[in-house]
């Protein structure tokens, strides 16, 4: 083989190698921060295709409805609790800062946090619901196959 072309095809397999593994890292990167989407039912049960449940430390997104008579302020910081459930189930989630004006008790709303022991989330933000003319697909559909109003039977 000539002297040039064995120096070129050195050169092309070192590139690629390279851009193998920039595409490694930056998929590994992106893997640690993603936050699943996970009802109060998929907490407890794991979700219903897979069978997978969240891990304690796992950082995730859980949506349901606001549980009348839950909310507990704590009259020295800006520490609250509140149960948050869909017509299965219920978890507890503890949260410290200023809630969305929206937030109240029956109001669905959405929360950014960490999974801790005995099915409880840390969030690090709480979304509330303000409309009903957009609403995420995976929100929509969990909504739908898990919750309920007044008059109508859960799925």
């Amino acid at each position: 083989m000539n002297p040039r072309r064995k120096n070129r095809l050195l050169v092309a397999g070192a590139v690629l190698c390279g851009m193998s593994l920039a595409a490694g890292l930056v998929l590994y990167a992106l893997s640690a921060s993603i936050d699943l989407f996970y009802t109060p039912e998929e907490i407890h049960f794991g979700k219903r295709e897979t069978g997978q449940r969240p891990v304690v430390g796992q950082r995730l997104r859980v949506g349901g409805m606001v549980k009348a008579g839950s909310v507990k302020r704590s009259t020295e910081t800006l520490a609250i609790a509140f149960n948050l459930y869909d017509a299965r189930s219920e978890i507890t989630v503890h949260y410290t800062g200023i809630l969305p004006d929206l937030f109240r008790e029956e109001q669905g709303v959405v929360v950014q946090g960490e999974l801790l022991p005995g099915n409880v989330v840390l969030a690090k933000e709480v979304l509330a619901k303000h409309d009903e003319n957009y609403t995420p697909p995976e929100v929509k559909k969990a909504m739908q196959d898990n919750h309920y109003r007044a008059g109508r039977e859960a799925l």
